[in-house]
């Protein structure tokens, strides 16, 4: 009877090593799934960090450029009204 207990246990562990080999390959594969889904979401999230920037830098540039341009219309103004206080005199 007591060869018979052994026997029984050596049986439920080799069913539940099988079990547990068939498990890890489901678990190492789920892993391995959430790490790359991990890595994509971090390119995605440096992907929009760059847009942002560029689209600041672009938004800096169109002021700058915005504000120079009504310098020069302030400044052709200027010369236009002297102009005519010239043709006045």
């Amino acid at each position: 009877m007591e060869n018979g207990y052994v026997i029984l246990g050596i049986i439920a562990l080799l069913f539940l090593s099988m079990y547990g080999y068939s498990y890890m390959s489901v678990a190492m594969e789920n892993m391995k799934h959430n790490k790359e889904k991990k890595k994509e979401e971090q390119k995605e999230a440096l992907r929009r960090q760059e847009r942002a920037k560029n689209q600041e830098a672009r938004d800096e540039k169109f002021r700058k450029f915005n504000k120079r341009k009504e310098e020069i219309k302030h400044e052709l103004m200027l010369l236009e009204k002297m102009k005519e206080k010239q043709k006045v005199s």
